[in-house]
Formats: C-alpha cells, structure tokens, sequence
C-alpha cells in the first residue's frame, strides 16, 4: 500500500506538471481514500471506464482525460455529476495528467506511440516542444506515405485517413498525439515528409495538399491508449502497488 500523497508525488516527480502551461489542473483531481494498493489506467475519466473500474476494484484512477477543463461549465449536473457521485460513493482517487503525460519522453504518449509504430525520436518541434520528429527505426522500412498510413492503421486496428501526396517517399515523420491538428505547419516547418495525429479538421487537408507534405490521421483515442499504462504500471512498480489498464472503446 501507498499513501494517496505518496502517489501524487511520484507521479508529479515523473511528470513534472509544473514545465507546462495546459488546459487544466494536473495531479489529483477527486480525493477519495487514503491507502491506494490497487491503480487502474486509462484514457479517460468517462463514466463507463469509472464503472469499470470501480468493478475492478480500483483504489485510484490515472487517465489522460479528467473531468476538469479551462473554461468549462462549472455546476455539477448530468454527466459530471454522474461520474463524481461515482468517484466518491467509492472513495476512489482520480489523478489525471494531460500535456505531461503527452510529452515524457519514454512513457508518455508520443513515446509510447513511436514505440508501437516503430519510429525512432530524434527531435522535438512546436508550441511547449510537444511533437516528435523523427525516422523509422528500421530505416527506409515504409517507402510511401501510402504504406506508412497501412502501417499505422493496422497497429492501431482502426481506419485512418491520409490527406496530401500519398506516394511522397518517407525519411523524416513528425507525430503528435491527440488532437494536435494544429501542429501541422511547425511540423512542416520543421522538414517533416509526413504528420502523424489523432484529428485533421478542415484546413489541414488543404496545407497537406498545397505544402506536398502527407497528413495522416489516426483517431484521438487510438493514438493515446499507451502512455498512461506506461506511467501507472512504472509508477505502480516503483510503490510496490498492483495496476491494470482499461480500455473503453472509442471510436473517435
């Protein structure tokens, strides 16, 4: 068993929130009890993944999504009074850490996502040096963005969409999980062949065409199911505490 302070500070000491400026408050976010044995992971804090891991029998929660954000309504009704009355019926702690989790250079979730697709970081780009650039880690392996948009859906076992040059030859991919649309130009401006992200939204189709830079995009939730079990079974292993990972399918 740890202490509830005791896991924050680990996670914090990994994480460092401090380093950034984000769109809402990392690190525990619903107190609940004091001694966690038992850490569930996932994506985010929805009520279908609160239920399970409630099931689980989960002492704290640790997710990239939590109920928190900049600017949002603040009374607690419908849905977000569903998921708190949930958290706290079962004394159960909800950490949540977003653009840290996204940005740790082996755990988080670029990371995670270049060790699954098999890319190798070379460099950062970008506001707050969020994105990866980088090479495959087995050379010229894909060729084409076309095979390289292949490549990805099969891992992540979900369809993608490719905007821009498909046949243009792949030496150097910059990624950004999420819904990092908005890193396309630094992305190009950083010598990019190919962008890798969860959402395209409207004007990127256009900058991947006019640029002859490829856009490839993978799904928000599918792009960033790895850095927080990565982060919670370290974490989890470093206290001596049990941890699993919960998936809850999305498709967006």
């Amino acid at each position: 068993m740890a202490s509830q302070q005791q896991l924050l500070d680990a996670f914090d000491d990994l994480l460092q929130p401090g380093r950034f400026r984000d769109y809402g408050p990392n690190g525990l976010q619903v107190e609940g009890k004091h001694k966690v044995g038992h850490i569930v992971s996932g994506v985010t804090a929805s009520r279908a993944f609160i239920e399970a891991a409630i099931a689980a029998r989960a002492d704290a929660l640790f997710v990239h999504h939590g109920l928190f954000w900049r600017g949002q309504d603040g009374r607690v009704t419908g849905w977000m009074k569903q998921r708190l009355a949930l958290l706290l019926a079962h004394d159960i702690n909800l950490y949540a850490y977003h653009l840290p989790l996204d940005a740790h250079p082996e755990l988080g979730n670029n990371a995670q996502l270049a060790l699954q697709l098999g890319l190798r970081a070379q460099g950062r780009f970008g506001e707050q040096d969020l994105g990866f650039c980088g090479t495959c880690a087995e050379g010229d392996r894909f060729g084409s963005a076309r095979a390289l948009a292949d490549h990805v859906q099969s891992v992540l076992k979900r369809p993608v969409v490719l905007a821009g040059p498909a046949q243009r030859a792949i030496k150097k991919v910059a990624w950004c999980t999420g819904g990092a649309q908005g890193y396309f130009e630094a992305a190009i401006a950083a010598g990019a062949d190919v962008f890798i992200t969860g959402e395209i939204s409207e004007p990127q189709a256009h900058y991947a065409r006019e640029c002859g830079v490829a856009f490839i995009a993978c799904g928000h939730h599918a792009s960033e199911r790895y850095g927080a079990p990565a982060v919670a079974a370290h974490v989890a292993s470093s206290l001596g505490l049990t941890h699993q990972f919960i998936d809850i399918d999305n498709p967006a």
